[in-house]
């Protein structure tokens, strides 16, 4: 790719995506509700604690690259999303296949398929598989597949947002088995998240409105 994104950038990136296609209600999203989707503890790999002021750092930045857009300027709260579709034209099955990647890292057709589905449903693995080659088959392309490595029975797919994939870092991952260990509670944790994440940022905006009227008052 010809722009690079930085770690921070593809949580950011990642977390759009995923709220835009798991709760389009609360899409766009807020810094408050942006930040809670960055710091989850399910469904990230790593999981981070990033602090405001990094996450708008990361979108100012994401904004300069045209990745990401201010939605609703004229509204009480900022909100933000993700420009994929004006930029690249992705469809919705890309949108959710580059989501899991950008918020978990490098995974094999089988977890894709299984941790997307919330996102797009998936008839098969070669309906991924179809779905990966599309990104890989772009100019440039999107996403690359990885040597398959001693201890595994899959290779493993990452996107290119952030450059080409350290090899070497990669060999230190953890087995397919130890990052799906847990899955299905993750799962409903992500759920419980998402819909913390909706009801945190609608009481921002509640308390924002209650903070103009007040001065409304004065």
């Amino acid at each position: 790719m010809d722009v690079i994104l930085n770690a921070i950038e593809q949580r950011v990136l990642g977390s759009l995506i995923e709220k835009e296609l798991t709760t389009p209600e609360y899409y766009p999203l807020s810094l408050n509700a942006l930040v809670n989707a960055c710091n989850q503890k399910s469904n990230r790999d790593p999981v981070l604690t990033l602090e405001e002021a990094e996450v708008t750092r990361a979108l100012d930045s994401l904004r300069f690259k045209q990745f990401a857009l201010l939605s609703g300027m004229g509204g009480r709260v900022a909100k933000y999303r993700h420009a994929l579709v004006e930029k690249f034209r992705f469809s919705p099955a890309e949108l959710a296949l580059l989501s899991e990647l950008l918020v978990r890292g490098p995974q094999t057709v089988g977890e894709l398929r299984t941790r997307a589905e919330r996102m797009h449903p998936f008839g098969d693995l070669a309906e991924v598989e179809a779905v990966l080659a599309e990104l890989m088959e772009r100019t440039p392309p999107v996403v690359t597949r990885l040597p398959r490595q001693p201890g595994r029975k899959e290779p493993r797919y990452c996107h290119l947002l952030g450059g080409e994939p350290d090899l070497t870092a990669l060999e230190g991952a953890p087995a397919e088995g130890a990052r799906s260990r847990g899955g299905a509670d993750n799962e409903k944790i992500a759920k419980l998240e998402e819909e913390l994440s909706g009801l945190r940022q609608e009481v921002a905006e509640l308390r924002q409105i209650v903070a103009d009227f007040k001065k409304s008052l004065e």
